[in-house]
C-alpha cells in the first residue's frame, strides 16, 4: 500500500486543481457575441466579439434596477438575472449577479446551486436566510439591510421574508456564469418524466395520495 501513496497524493492535487468554478478568462474581456446562436459548435461559453468592437454598453445594465412580480409565484419570490444574455462582458468571468424581491413573508424555497457559491446582501427588509451542510446541520442568520450571508457551493439553502407586510429586496453573486439552481422540491416531485412514485413514497415516508397531491400542488 506504501508504494500508491505518492500517486493517492498526486491524484488528489489534479483534483482539487480541477475543482474551481470557472475557467480563468485568457483576455482581459469576452464579450459574448449572443447573436451566435446558429453556431454548429459547442463551447462552455459564448464566442467572443472582436476586442476592438467592445463598447462601454457590453458591461453595463440596468437589468437589476426594475422590482421582480412576486405575485406570479405561489411562494411570493421573483429573481431576476444579470446574465451574459443582457450583460455580455460577464462572459467568461465567472460571475452571475441577481435580485431577488420578495413578498411580504416570501420564500425562496430550499434549492442549490451546483455550480457556484453565492453570496446574498440585504437591501430592504428583515430576511431569514440559511443553509443545511452535509451533516445535516441547519445554520441560519437573520438579515437586516446592509447585511451580507455566504451559501456555499451545491448546498440547500433559503431566503425568508419576515416582515408580514412589507416587500423585502436582496441582491447576490455567484461565483460562475453558468450556476445553475435546484428546487428541492420541484427535482423531486415535478421532474419529467416521473420519479417513481413507489421510490418517492420510501424516500419521504408518504403514501402514493401524498405524492399524487404534492406533484399537483408543483404542477408537476
Amino acid at each position: 500500500m506504501i508504494k500508491f501513496i505518492p500517486y493517492f497524493h498526486l491524484g488528489l492535487a489534479l483534483l482539487v486543481g480541477l475543482a474551481q468554478s470557472d475557467p480563468h478568462p485568457l483576455h482581459d474581456f469576452c464579450v459574448a457575441d449572443t447573436a451566435a446562436g446558429s453556431q454548429t459548435f459547442l463551447t462552455n461559453d459564448f464566442p467572443c466579439i472582436n476586442p476592438e468592437l467592445a463598447l462601454p454598453s457590453h458591461f453595463a445594465t440596468s437589468a437589476l434596477a426594475m422590482p421582480g412580480n412576486t405575485r406570479e409565484n405561489p411562494s411570493g419570490f421573483n429573481v431576476t438575472l444579470a446574465t451574459i444574455s443582457n450583460l455580455p462582458g460577464l462572459n467568461t468571468l465567472g460571475l452571475t449577479l441577481a435580485r431577488a424581491d420578495l413578498a411580504p413573508n416570501g420564500l425562496i424555497p430550499p434549492h442549490s446551486h451546483p455550480r457556484a457559491s453565492e453570496v446574498t446582501i440585504c437591501l430592504q427588509g428583515t430576511l431569514l436566510v440559511g443553509f443545511v451542510d452535509t451533516s445535516n446541520r441547519l445554520l441560519t442568520q437573520q438579515l437586516r439591510v446592509g447585511d451580507s450571508f455566504v451559501f456555499p457551493k451545491g448546498l440547500i439553502h433559503f431566503v425568508y421574508n419576515l416582515e408580514a407586510s412589507t416587500q423585502a429586496i436582496a441582491v447576490s453573486g455567484l461565483n460562475s456564469q453558468s450556476p445553475g439552481a435546484q428546487i428541492g422540491s420541484m427535482s423531486s416531485f415535478a421532474s419529467h418524466p416521473n420519479i417513481p412514485d413507489e421510490v418517492l413514497q420510501k424516500a419521504y415516508l408518504i403514501n402514493g395520495q401524498d405524492v399524487a397531491r404534492i406533484r399537483r400542488n408543483l404542477g408537476g
